[in-house]
């Protein structure tokens, strides 16, 4: 090394130390992220509402600004320290998920998740560019099998954080003498804060890699990340993305795609929320805006269609602010199969694990605590060892076969919706564990290929901003819909969650023919890569 804050080549011991924080980190913001789905039937009886509200509030108001905000913290891990950023994120996002724990009605606890989406927003867009920095392209499968792994040992976690507090907490305490009046789910949030305390700490210790340098490209610093981050936000809010497109002297064109654009998702998300109220027989209404109510349908599709004009704004201006970004990202057909592969495939999984928990606890009466801890414990192992054995795996096929990467995820997305048919029509908990346990297992190897194969297609200074915009893809399409859909499903089909969960699952045929596309493509985009950059006006 070089020194010790900013190695050119770090040690394997340093490496290791990295992808471990980082993962952690991951994992944690997976629990704050996820503890709602164990603690759903609790909230749900508390704050009065059904099964789609439930469905807004663990997806679609933490997903609009998870999404959002990702963009322009994308954009500022592009050219700032990274491990900073990390490090106030985590305890940005760990104090709103105790701000939920201190809600008493659904504005509140919707505003706790709000926040934690905007803390959140940072961790795959800076993760995904430090892990590139720390490793190099021959480890990045097994890297990004650790960073993947993650996500289920946090969701793991958050079931068994979540089931076993609240439970303790009403056995032990009634209402009248609980701890400042706290219900058991509000218990289970303050108790999910606290490990991101320690982490703020270690990550705010952790040296920043030298950008670029385990790729061999010379990647400049940047001495404007911050307002380049502040212009990203603007660029994107809708009414402010007005004013930068003047800004830069947009063309009649861009200004006719964008109205036309604005007009035509307004019409359709309005259409939309006519079609899910007419179809449900009782729809709630959680939120007052003024004296007009704002039924659960009307907001999730309202936040949807804010998270597509996004999608829009951030293309044009990127394409008037940075060619070269705007080439490899939005017109590299690997590129856009991955970002639709994982949006799809995001949908199916936080629809399904948003809803499995209560699934569990409705169709075998389980209790909170027991699926924490059993369906936790499932969960976090052989989610875990799915991504570590796909990782590796990823990796050889990759030096010997063109685009090998994916064929391991097109194993995964293949085999998991049958296995899924047979876990979700057990009979019994004894029946459903070793099912599901083998449906999770094959269904977390599809992670690893994806987030290398993202490493892989771009230049080091894009890399940031590259994940931002898988993560807004994924979280508007994926988050956003996916637990919302399960929910409504089971209202209109009179709460049959299984079939509900399962319904979600006509999204695989797309997603296969997606993956064999990508198969046939990717080589031919890696390789053609620098040179398609260079076309577009980079330096390199």
């Amino acid at each position: 090394m070089t020194s010790a804050a900013s190695p050119l080549r770090p040690s394997a011991g340093l490496s290791a130390y990295a992808l471990l924080l980082i993962s952690l980190t991951q994992a944690v913001s997976m629990v704050d992220r996820q503890i709602v789905a164990i603690l759903l039937p609790q909230i749900k009886a508390d704050m009065e509402v059904g099964d789609a509200e439930m469905g807004l509030l663990y997806g679609t108001v933490f997903g609009l600004f998870y999404a959002l905000f990702s963009l322009p913290l994308g954009r500022l891990a592009d050219g700032c320290n990274r491990t900073r950023l990390l490090s106030i994120s985590v305890g940005a996002w760990s104090a709103m998920t105790a701000l939920g724990g201190m809600a008493n009605s659904f504005g509140v606890l919707a505003l706790s998740r709000l926040g934690v989406g905007i803390g959140e927003a940072s961790v795959q867009p800076a993760g995904f560019s430090l892990i590139s920095d720390y490793f190099r392209k021959e480890r990045r499968g097994a890297a990004a099998a650790v960073f993947a792994a993650s996500i289920t040992v946090g969701l793991g976690a958050s079931l068994w954080i979540g089931g076993t507090t609240a439970d303790w907490w009403e056995r032990t305490y009634t209402a009248a003498d609980a701890p400042f009046g706290l219900r058991g789910w509000q218990a289970a949030f303050i108790v999910a804060a606290s490990p991101g305390l320690v982490l703020t700490v270690l990550l705010a210790r952790l040296p920043e890699p030298v950008r670029g340098a385990a790729d061999g490209i010379a990647t400049p610093p940047d001495p404007a990340a911050f307002r380049a981050s502040w212009d990203t936000l603007l660029s994107i809010t809708p009414g402010c993305n007005w004013l930068v497109l003047r800004r830069l002297n947009a063309s009649s064109s861009v200004w006719a795609v964008n109205i036309v654009g604005l007009i035509a998702i307004i019409a359709t998300m309005v259409a939309l929320t006519d079609w899910t109220d007419s179809v449900r027989v009782t729809v709630q209404a959680p939120l007052m805006i003024g004296n007009y109510p704002l039924s659960g349908n009307a907001l999730q599709w309202t936040v949807t269609g804010i998270g597509l004009y996004v999608v829009l704004n951030w293309l044009q201006t990127l394409k008037l602010r940075d060619a070269p970004a705007f080439v490899l990202i939005a017109k590299t057909p690997s590129l856009t199969l991955l970002f639709i592969i994982a949006a799809l495939q995001s949908a199916v999984n936080y629809g399904v694990m948003a809803w499995t928990p209560s699934f569990m606890i409705k169709q075998y009466g389980m209790s909170p605590a027991e699926v924490g801890l059993k369906f936790g414990a499932l969960v976090a192992v052989v989610g875990t060892a799915g991504p570590l054995i796909a990782g590796p795996i990823s990796d050889w096929l990759a030096a010997r076969v063109r685009g090998g990467r994916v064929y391991v995820t097109l194993y995964a997305l293949t085999v998991s919706p049958i296995l899924a048919f047979w876990a979700y029509n057990a009979a019994t908990p004894a029946q459903f564990y070793p099912a599901f346990g083998i449906y999770c297992f094959t269904l977390a190897m599809w992670l690893p290929p994806v987030y290398a194969s993202l490493m892989d297609l771009v230049l080091p200074r894009m890399r940031g901003v590259a994940a931002s915009f898988y993560v807004l893809t994924m979280t508007i399409l994926g988050l956003g819909l996916g637990p919302y859909a399960v929910g409504l499903i089971s209202d209109v089909n009179g709460g049959n969650l299984g079939t509900a969960i399962l319904s979600i699952y006509w999204l695989a045929p797309p997603m296969v023919i997606a993956i064999i596309i990508l198969a046939r493509r990717y080589a031919t985009d890696e390789a053609g890569m620098i040179n398609r950059a260079r076309a577009a006006g980079e330096l390199v």
